[in-house]
């Protein structure tokens, strides 16, 4: 497998566009590239292996930064559900001034994150245990030839 070229800086233009905008048309004319271009061969940018390989890996680092994955949530529920966080709140402390205070995360939320869990691992789901008793037919329908 050869070595990926490096892009060009329109190139790359192009392709950081695309992650942000989704759309490859308006990503050209945002990189420089002609409106005829970016019309009717946009979708040769996307095709480019270099451009490809860049985007998906751009894609690969901004989800792991950005994005919670399966683990960092199922764990946030469950402190939720825990009452291991706390939120916040206004509390009036006279002359209609007010301070905010860290409250305890109220029992509806600790609910909805242990629903939201229970969900998760099926606990709510009805099962139903079905149980078939089937005979099995053998038919002789293979000629003798004898």
């Amino acid at each position: 497998m050869g070595k990926v070229k490096k892009l060009n800086l329109k190139q790359q233009a192009f392709a950081d566009n695309y992650i942000e905008l989704g759309n490859a048309e308006e990503a050209a004319l945002q990189a420089g590239y002609s409106k005829t271009y970016a019309r009717g061969q946009s979708y040769k940018l996307l095709a480019n292996v270099g451009i490809k390989a860049y985007i998906d890996n751009r894609l690969e680092e901004l989800k792991s930064e950005r994005v919670a994955d399966q683990q960092e949530v199922m764990e946030y529920l469950t402190a939720v559900m825990r009452g291991e966080h706390t939120e916040e709140t206004l509390r009036g402390i006279g002359e209609g001034a007010q301070t905010i205070d860290d409250i305890d995360v109220s029992a509806k939320d600790r609910i909805k994150a242990a629903e939201l869990l229970g969900k998760r691992y099926r606990m709510w789901i009805d099962k139903q245990d079905i149980t078939a008793v089937v005979t099995p037919v053998f038919v002789d329908n293979v000629p003798e030839d004898d």
